[in-house]
């Protein structure tokens, strides 16, 4: 099982602390079943260093011995903004054209025109652009079809396995479960800050009937 989201990078924003915990963490996952991961440090303030977190995954790449890394991030839509949107052509992951765009989790629906602006933009520059954790958003929250929307559009979705204990936000369960009904989602991934949370991608997966061992 490939892990999309997950902030395994040692001391560069509010995951691992430490190679240490990264050590720990990469163990865990395998614990679980995944295979390969891409670290996707945030794109956002006050964390965003990008030669500190090339430099990071270089350390935590030749302290995994060969397991299967891939250098990705997760970009927040208002530092791309800052930012300049060729700075996609730096922050998509490595070898391939997947771009991982995280919205405001208080953003309200007079905010996805911009939004996809933005996405239509990525698109054009050849990027895949995957939406991060949607059930985090209070305009999908509260109106699941602006998800349905994103999809249409050609974007993918990923949700973030904390939903199972209602995720960072204390709200994410119950529109989770929706997306997952509804079929919207195409990764779930751990989005693992510390090594406890690889029990909650083992429960997200059992919950969407994704056996991880063959996944």
């Amino acid at each position: 099982m490939r892990d999309i989201h997950c902030h395994i990078l040692p001391g560069v924003d509010d995951g691992a602390r430490s190679l240490t915990e990264s050590g720990q963490m990469l163990y865990m996952a395998q614990r679980v079943g995944i295979t390969s991961i891409v670290c996707t440090p945030h794109v956002r303030d006050p964390y965003f260093d990008y030669e500190r977190m090339r430099g990071a995954f270089r350390t935590l790449q030749a302290y995994a011995q060969g397991f299967p890394l891939q250098m990705g991030w997760e970009v927040n839509h208002t530092k791309l903004m800052e930012l300049g949107l060729e700075w996609a052509d730096r922050l998509h992951f490595d070898g391939s054209d997947e771009f991982l765009l995280e919205l405001s989790s208080r953003c309200t629906k007079d905010d996805f025109p911009e939004y996809e602006r933005t996405i239509y933009a990525l698109q054009a520059r050849g990027f895949e652009v995957i939406i991060a954790h949607p059930e985090r958003y209070r305009a999908i929250q509260k109106d699941p079809s602006l998800a349905e929307e994103l999809v249409r559009m050609g974007c993918k979705l990923q949700a973030s396995a904390d939903f199972v204990v209602g995720g960072r936000l204390g709200r994410e369960k119950r529109p989770a479960k929706k997306l997952l009904e509804r079929g919207l989602y195409t990764y779930i991934a751990s989005d693992a800050h510390r090594i406890g949370h690889y029990e909650n991608l083992r429960r997200a997966c059992d919950l969407a009937g994704i056996d991880m061992m063959q996944a």
